[in-house]
């Protein structure tokens, strides 16, 4: 009588798990590659388009609405007033600027 409730419960057990295993394994595989993409490097001490185009997640060359889209887009997960640094936001403000502008590197 014991038998058929251990092996049910063996089958349950090893059903969650292997669920909660190909769950991972999705998650990982949908954020995987936008995870690493990521730049891993800090800020240089005198913001260039690369850098400006890195921290907004868009081309140097991109459009004025592209670059206001983004800017919006991490601002609103970097504002200050919602938990994010004042330093980031700041950088946030001069790359939206740099790019903004028509050419050469950022004087601020």
């Amino acid at each position: 009588m014991a038998t058929p409730l251990v092996t049910g419960l063996t089958v349950a057990a090893a059903a969650l798990t292997l669920r909660s295993v190909v769950t991972t394994i999705e998650a990982w595989a949908v954020a995987g590659p936008r995870a690493r993409a990521f730049y891993q490097g800090g800020f240089e001490p005198t913001m260039t388009r690369r850098e400006a185009a890195l921290i907004l997640g868009v081309r140097e060359s991109a459009a004025k609405a592209k670059v206001m889209e983004a800017h919006r887009r991490v601002m609103m997960a970097n504002h200050p007033d919602a938990g994010g640094s004042v330093f980031l936001s700041t950088k946030i403000n001069e790359a939206k600027a740099l790019l903004l502008k028509k050419g050469g590197t950022s004087a601020l």
